[in-house]
């Protein structure tokens, strides 16, 4: 430890040992979990600690020691609906799976199938295109087409049409 990390230790101990208490009880109340505010009051000085220039600036402790455990409260909360939506995501995925038991010839010919229609597909105008993948692949009303690809739902019957009248020429030859 060099001199000049001294000071910086003595005022983090201060700190530590003046405010912690209240910090714990606060964070204790708000949560209304003694392992969560305990949990948030240690991420809270080790933040403080992270932050050098923070603890010498420092005029309020108590007010800062609350914004940057609410600040921790936000990004906890946050991080939890991410891992939330990614979990729901993520067994939705497994279920559809578990529902799909393709076997591998059957996945085969589907991934034939699909390099086919794109091969045949790519003659096509884009809106063409878009319009024929949009109905009949992810299934897509034709005024949902409309409406996402800017289009009237006259327009997207020609394009898909068109884009029928393209695949059954280009299967012909």
């Amino acid at each position: 430890m060099s001199a000049s990390d001294l000071p910086l230790n003595q005022a983090v101990h201060a700190l530590y040992t003046e405010h912690h208490g209240w910090l714990f009880g606060w964070l204790r109340k708000k949560l209304g979990c003694p392992q969560n505010a305990a949990d948030l009051s240690h991420d809270t000085f080790m933040r403080i600690l992270a932050s050098r220039e923070a603890l010498g600036a420092m005029r309020e402790p108590r007010a800062f020691l609350t914004t940057t455990a609410r600040h921790l409260i936000i990004d906890r909360a946050r991080r939890r609906q991410l891992e939330g939506t990614y979990l729901r995501e993520l067994a939705l995925t497994i279920e559809i799976m578990e529902q799909c038991q393709q076997s591998p010839e059957q996945i085969l010919v589907t991934l034939e199938a699909l390099e086919q229609i794109a091969f045949v597909l790519d003659g096509l105008a884009l809106n063409a295109r878009q319009a024929f993948l949009l109905y009949f692949l992810e299934g897509l009303r034709q005024s949902d087409i409309a409406r996402r690809l800017g289009i009237s739902e006259r327009m997207v019957r020609k394009h898909l049409m068109n884009a029928l009248l393209h695949c059954h020429h280009a299967l012909d030859v």
